[in-house]
Order: structure tokens, then C-alpha cells, then sequence
């Protein structure tokens, strides 16, 4: 009798909860894999958008110019992203001469701020992941522990019990804890994988923010050292630009 099983039979033949329980399952396994696919395109675009725009800073060009580059950027995302927040908190304190610990630390919150929420976009999918990766198991457990309490059901109810007889119910209710680690396993890997990789964009995108306020704190430090004139003093970047 093995011989004349198939999985398709043995889906359609099982009773109808144990099949809203495998068509669930299958449904999250779909699921799972358009977000690993959509997370793998975003986390690859990411780093290497970071990498670029870092390149880009510290290639010598002057911090306003940067900014006004940035500032015209239709889709500002990633490090260009927290760079514009931040640099734009620095450009309104500086201009209200506000003193320099207050800019300082109001750059640092601009910064914490911008980079919490590039991190939410970033990771956007993976408490799908992490969801699917512990409930799946269970679910398909359940249509397991259904279908093999309906399959001694009708074991019960046969004149002659066999091994025959009870192995076809058995096995379609397999089938739902199969499906579950089907869903469940790409799911678990997936979910480690981009949180490690999205924790070390988030470490180098944060060192960028560290050294990014360490730049503006010199340039306010050195800032009433060469401003001899009002003028000069609302300088937004580099005061030596005030002989441009």
C-alpha cells in the first residue's frame, strides 16, 4: 500500500482543518521568502550606499557643499540620511550662537535620532522572520496532533485494526509538522543572518556619527579663533571659507 501514496493525496485527502493548517503554513513560507529576498536587496543597497556617501565625506570636500549636495538629494536614505539631520541641527544652532556644548550635544541627539530610524527602516521584515521561525513549528504540530487524533478516530471505528489502516492518516498528518520546518527553518537562518548584518551597518554607521561629531565639535572649537568679524562668526561650516 505505500507504494500508492503521494504527497498531493495525502494534502487532499486529510480532513479540512489539518488542510487550513498546512495552506497557513505554505502561506508563510511565501511569505518568508519575499521578505528574505526584499531584505537581502535592501541590507546589499545599503552597505553599499554607505560606502559610497563615506567615501564621498571624507574625501576632503568642504562640509556645506556636502550639505547643499545632500540637500537636493530627492531620496536621502542611509548615512546621507543621518549626515542631513545632523549637520542641519548643527547649521540652526550655529546660527542662533547658541554655546558650543549645547550644539555639540543637540548634533549628538539630531544624529541618535536619524540613526534609530534608518535602523527601523533597515530591519523592517525581520520580526516577521523571527515570528514565523518559532510559531510555524507549532502550528504544524497541531495539524500533526489533529490529524492523528482523526486517523485513531477511524481506527476505532474499523472492525479489524491494521497497520494498514491507520498509516494513510498518520502520514497526511506528518505532512503538517513537515511543512512547519519548512516554513519555520528558512525562516530561523534568514532572521540570524540580516540581524547580524544589520548590526554591523548599524556599529559603522554609528562610528560615522561619533566622528562626524568629533569633526563639528573641532570646527566650533576653532571657529572664535579665526572669526575676527560678525560676519565671520555665522560662518555654518568652516570659518576659512570666510575668505572665499
Amino acid at each position: 500500500m505505500p507504494e500508492s501514496l503521494n504527497i498531493l493525496e495525502l494534502i487532499t485527502g486529510a480532513s479540512l482543518l489539518v488542510q487550513i493548517v498546512m495552506a497557513l503554513l505554505l502561506l508563510a513560507s511565501l511569505v518568508c521568502w519575499v521578505i528574505i529576498f526584499r531584505l537581502s536587496a535592501k541590507l546589499g543597497s545599503a552597505k553599499s550606499f554607505d560606502e559610497q556617501f563615506e567615501s564621498w565625506f571624507w574625501s576632503g570636500e568642504d562640509l556645506a557643499k556636502l550639505y547643499q549636495g545632500v540637500q537636493n538629494s530627492p531620496d536621502r536614505q542611509g548615512l546621507e540620511q543621518v549626515f542631513y539631520v545632523g549637520f542641519s541641527e548643527y547649521l540652526k544652532m550655529h546660527k542662533k550662537r547658541q554655546p558650543k556644548s549645547d550644539i555639540i550635544d543637540g548634533v549628538e541627539r539630531k544624529l541618535r535620532v536619524g540613526l534609530g530610524r534608518q535602523q527601523q527602516l533597515l530591519e523592517s521584515g525581520l520580526a516577521t522572520l523571527a515570528s514565523v521561525g518559532s510559531v510555524a513549528p507549532y502550528v504544524g504540530l497541531f495539524g500533526t496532533v489533529w490529524g492523528i487524533m482523526n486517523a485513531f478516530l477511524g481506527l476505532s471505528q474499523t472492525e479489524q485494526a491494521s497497520l494498514a489502516a491507520v498509516a494513510p492518516g498518520i502520514a497526511e498528518a506528518l505532512i503538517a509538522t513537515a511543512m512547519g520546518l519548512f516554513a519555520a527553518i528558512p525562516a530561523v537562518l534568514a532572521y540570524n543572518h540580516f540581524t547580524a548584518k544589520a548590526n554591523r551597518i548599524y556599529d559603522s554607521r554609528a562610528l560615522f556619527c561619533d566622528e562626524m561629531t568629533g569633526m563639528l565639535q573641532r570646527e566650533t572649537s576653532a571657529a572664535p579663533a579665526t572669526a575676527n568679524t560678525p560676519t565671520a562668526q555665522t560662518q555654518q561650516v568652516d570659518p576659512q571659507r570666510a575668505t572665499l
